[in-house]
């Protein structure tokens, strides 16, 4: 075998997935974190040429057994753009930087960045012969999951909160896969799937911490040294449960464990962004630094209420990750900003003009959070920044439509 789980509390070894997926995602300890260590040994070669799906491209470092088995629509291998509108911006402010946008809207599966976790989960949930999964989510995961289980001829339920996108739903149920609507928010439908998970022995999705979700998105550190040569020396994103950030860590671990980069080579100052209208991580981060974040600080965090975001897909108002993504920031030497939500419609507009594009509302707040980080002098001169950015316009009208109003 080439791979193995290691459970992070104790240290015991699971064999694969399929014993991983029996012990219902548990090690014997308890512990439902768990991370993928690969047996080869053998630094990874950017050696054929990139034309079909990460996992194809990347086959020997996922824990995937037979080619045959994968579930595609060729998604993951996508553009890294230097956009000189930002790089400009920069300019004027008087740094000298580079500046590439990870295009998450482009890959061809549902648009967004949670169809690299979703077609990897297709992919060993079809090897184990797993014939039904269910998951809670905002919006993104939901469409992405359902799209390629149905591939997978795997039986999806997604469990939504009330504020969900009416076309997410459509989304979810054109590909024949069941929405169950929450009559509260994400966590009251996060409650409603570990019951049903419970109930019907349905195995469902592992968090934000799911070894599955955690080795598909770690390829983009992968992905930095093929199309960049290197490293960014910061990363930025929009964050709600914050799976991205830990996954990249993990990417950059991997590489250093294979040799393909130096152990010594320091973290990417990671600047996650939220919009004010559901900032929980923020609020603690700022708590944390006006105190010197003290001993626990990590675990000092409150849920929002009265959420009144319209980015569903960003409606994490309790940060249950907080404890694990707060500390990689902190050690990265990065921070948490905050942009408003009502600026992001304007924010669409010059993106639009600058670059002929348009990116869904998640997106444009990790655009928004670019412009603020540059007017702080949180990036400097020299420094190569890379935007991982979430999804595309079409999946959400409403802010397209404010997008293209006069």
């Amino acid at each position: 075998m080439k791979y193995q789980l290691r459970c992070k509390k104790c240290g015991k070894v699971i064999a694969d997935f399929a014993t991983w997926f029996k012990q219902d995602q548990q090690c014997e300890c308890g512990s439902g974190y768990a991370e993928v260590e690969y047996t080869g040994g053998e630094p990874f070669r950017f050696e054929k040429p990139a034309n079909s799906s990460y996992q194809d491209y990347y086959f020997d470092i996922l824990p995937i057994g037979r080619r045959e088995d994968i579930v595609s629509y060729g998604e993951g291998l996508i553009a890294m753009e230097r956009w000189d509108n930002l790089e400009a911006y920069a300019r004027e402010k008087g740094i000298d930087c580079k500046v590439y946008v990870y295009r998450n809207d482009q890959n061809e599966g549902s648009g967004s960045f949670k169809d690299i976790s979703a077609a990897l989960a297709a992919t060993v949930l079809k090897e184990n012969g797993v014939k039904e999964y269910c998951l809670a989510s905002t919006g993104n995961a939901g469409v992405a999951f359902a799209t390629y289980l149905a591939k997978a001829g795997i039986k999806f339920t997604e469990f939504a909160p009330n504020c969900i996108d009416p076309a997410t739903v459509e989304a979810i149920r054109k590909v024949g896969q069941p929405v169950v609507i929450s009559k509260g928010g994400y966590g009251d439908a996060k409650a409603e799937a570990a019951a049903y998970h419970k109930e019907h022995q349905v195995l469902i999705s592992g968090g934000n911490t799911d070894p599955l979700r955690i080795e598909s998105k770690r390829l983009l550190a992968y992905e930095c040294l093929r199309q960049m040569g290197q490293l960014p020396t910061v990363y930025m994103q929009s964050v709600a449960g914050g799976t991205s950030p830990l996954a990249f860590e993990k990417g950059i671990r991997d590489l250093k464990r294979s040799g393909m980069i130096e152990g010594d080579k320091p973290l990417p100052r990671m600047l996650l962004v939220q919009q004010d209208e559901c900032d929980p991580m923020v609020t603690a981060w700022e708590k944390a630094t006006a105190a010197g974040f003290p001993e626990g600080w990590e675990k000092q965090y409150e849920a929002k209420k009265d959420i009144k975001t319209r980015i569903g897909i960003l409606t994490a108002a309790n940060p249950g990750n907080y404890p694990l993504v707060a500390p990689l920031v902190h050690r990265s030497g990065g921070t948490f900003l905050r942009v408003a939500e009502a600026e992001l419609p304007q924010y669409g507009k010059e993106m639009k003009k600058a670059q002929g594009t348009l990116m869904g509302p998640a997106s444009m707040v990790c655009y928004a959070g670019f412009f603020q980080a540059v007017d702080r002098g949180l990036i400097k001169s020299g420094d190569t920044v890379l935007l991982n950015t979430g999804e595309g316009s079409d999946r959400a009208a409403w802010f397209k439509e404010l997008v293209e109003l006069d």
